[in-house]
C-alpha cells in the first residue's frame, strides 16, 4: 500500500520509496527512507499528505506520496516516539 492509502492517525513503516533518483535522496534527506516509522496525520483533498517523521511534520504531494510503500506499524506511534 501507499502512504496515500494510509489512515489517519495512524503509524506506518516504509517498505519501499519507487521515484526518481532526485526525489529519492531528498526524501533520505529528510529522514524518509526505507524502514522510517511515520504517523500520518492528515490528508488534503488535492491529495496531498501530511506526515510526522521523527518528531518534524512534512506535507507530501500525491505525486510523491503514491511512491512511498508502506505497512502498518502493530503499535500506534505517540509524538514521544517519532
Amino acid at each position: 500500500m501507499t502512504i496515500l492509502d494510509g489512515a489517519i492517525n495512524h503509524a506506518y513503516t516504509v517498505t519501499d520509496i519507487s521515484m526518481e533518483e532526485n526525489i529519492m535522496r531528498r526524501l533520505e534527506s529528510l529522514g524518509i527512507n526505507s524502514g522510517a516509522r511515520l504517523l500520518m496525520m492528515n490528508r488534503k483533498r488535492n491529495g496531498t499528505v501530511i506526515i510526522k517523521v521523527r518528531g518534524t511534520r512534512w506535507a507530501i504531494g500525491r505525486d510523491i506520496a503514491v511512491g512511498i510503500l508502506v505497512c502498518p506499524v502493530e503499535e500506534e506511534m505517540s509524538d514521544g516516539h517519532n
